[in-house]
């Protein structure tokens, strides 16, 4: 996939019908989970926010797999919770098709929190970067992202304000949110990079 600032493409399955989201400048969206299976076996789940007018003239013909074109979108939801950072794939074309399961993201951002690095017990590196992508209208989404190995090792040195480009894969991972009186199952979003380069 080439380098963009904001660019996804998944192959997979419908976990579930879309269903009405919410309406914005007389525009309908609808949401719906993607499941894509990993090439380990383990399957994401993630969620793809689509216009009325895209998912209308989507053609079912093509397959039992479902390919979405479009980007990482983010906002921040306030609620008497607390505030949480929302991710969704906002998908600009759909279509039914056949073939392998795909995850390909591409993205160009400027690193905003400094780089947090550590090593698993096992000595395997790893580094968190919360991205900044700009998209129009001087409007931004805040993107996770990890690193591992060497790649891990290079990021980590990037100041704030310094500018990456990285290609890799939006995944979804399950954790317990522990809260003053209960807990919860939550999930968590990110792109896992494969590549990386300092601009």
């Amino acid at each position: 996939m080439e380098y963009t600032a904001n660019q996804i493409r998944l192959r997979g399955a419908l976990a579930e019908l879309p269903q009405f989201s919410h309406e914005n400048h007389d525009k309908r969206f609808y949401r719906f989970p993607l499941e894509v299976e990993r090439l380990s076996g383990a399957v994401d789940v993630l969620p793809v926010l689509v216009p009325e007018d895209v998912l209308c003239a989507m053609d079912l013909s093509g397959g039992t797999m479902l390919e979405v074109a479009g980007q990482i979108r983010t906002f921040n939801s306030r609620s008497s919770a607390g505030r949480r950072l929302v991710i969704s794939v906002y998908a600009e074309s759909l279509a039914a098709c056949e073939g392998e399961p795909c995850n390909e993201v591409a993205l160009t951002g400027t690193v905003c929190k400094e780089p947090v690095y550590r090593q698993t017990p096992l000595g395997r590196e790893i580094c968190d970067v919360m991205l900044a992508v700009n998209r129009p209208y001087h409007r931004a989404d805040y993107i996770p992202c990890i690193f591992w190995g060497r790649t891990a090792r290079l990021v980590s040195g990037c100041a704030v304000g310094g500018v990456l480009q990285l290609t890799g894969r939006l995944q979804s991972r399950e954790y317990i949110k522990v809260l003053e009186e209960t807990s919860q199952l939550r999930t968590a979003y990110e792109v896992s990079a494969m590549t990386a380069e300092l601009l």
